[in-house]
């Protein structure tokens, strides 16, 4: 029906009113499932690895103790960044009593816009962590079968690229529990959350669901779940771009980093030259990694 104006357009509003401020619901905040995120009071954040000592070398009788020294590894820098996005109500919609339904329902739509900004940034480290995004702070890609270390090349990155399923997590697994520092000494990694978009979010509950071997007749226990191999459970992302790709965060300390440098702040003022009213609303944040040892993953087959 035309919404036309008549002796008493008022009468219409209700109606008007009730559709206009339908509003989509929102997916729960899903960027903190990707990220340890943390106050920032600078510009950027640098994160600097220092890598240890290597294996202790034989004594031989009456020689001399062998001195290791700390050595700098890969410095990471993460640069905060504004997000701002702003709207207006005008001088005639405020006269015409419309401020209240035009400014709730625009408002709404402004904070939508910077919620769903902010979960796309986040998902883009992820999405862009194989090829094409920013390196990392070794020179290559977060997601690489070559990170540069003191001894020798190591991967974050499953062999051979597969799709979803039990063997793929399994072989994923142990891959981190084969990983080692800087100095090619073994380290406690262990999985915690698997991440993965919404085209495999049936098969991963099916894999890591199941009693037994998921999609076999074999009458052998599902050791993904016998084990609990991911304490944190499954991360659904609705803003992940590759249906195939998945990812394995790990207990790696300070691995996957987010930085708040400002919380989101609304502020509102007045147009002098067009006596609107203008609303807006500012963020600053940014989303990085300090080890790439927190994150395993593939692109899928």
């Amino acid at each position: 029906m035309a919404i036309t104006t008549g002796s008493h357009p008022k009468a219409l509003w209700p109606g008007v009113k009730a559709w206009w401020g339908r509003q989509y619901d929102e997916h729960p905040e899903e960027c903190v499932d990707l990220f340890d995120i943390e106050g920032s009071t600078q510009a950027y954040e640098e994160d600097v690895e220092v890598t240890g000592f290597g294996l202790a070398p034989v004594k031989s009788e009456g020689g001399s103790i062998t001195f290791d020294e700390e050595l700098q590894g890969v410095v990471n820098r993460a640069v905060n960044v504004a997000y701002a996005l702003g709207f207006n109500v005008t001088h005639e919609e405020i006269q015409d009593n419309l401020y209240e339904i035009v400014g709730k329902r625009r408002a709404q739509a402004n904070a939508f816009s910077m919620r769903q900004t902010k979960e796309n940034v986040a998902a883009n480290v992820y999405n862009n962590a194989f090829t094409g995004g920013p390196t990392f702070g070794d020179g290559v890609s977060i997601l690489n079968s070559a990170h540069p270390t003191r001894t020798g090349n190591q991967s974050n990155i499953l062999s051979t690229a597969a799709d979803l399923s039990e063997a793929a997590v399994e072989d994923l697994v142990i891959q981190i529990m084969n990983a080692k520092n800087s100095r090619g000494l073994r380290i406690s990694l262990m999985p915690e959350s698997i991440h993965v978009p919404t085209a495999s979010w049936y098969e991963v509950n099916r894999i890591l669901g199941s009693v037994l071997q998921n999609d076999t007749a074999n009458n052998a226990v599902n050791v993904l779940k016998a084990v609990g191999q991911f304490p944190k459970g499954i991360k659904l992302n609705h803003y992940f771009t590759d249906t195939d790709a998945w990812f394995i965060r790990t207990n790696a300390p300070r691995g996957m980093l987010g930085y708040t440098r400002e919380a989101i702040s609304f502020d509102q003022d007045n147009d002098f030259a067009t006596k609107n009213a203008q609303a807006a609303a500012y963020e600053r944040y940014s989303f990085s990694i300090g080890d790439w040892r927190g994150l395993f993953g593939t692109p899928g087959s």
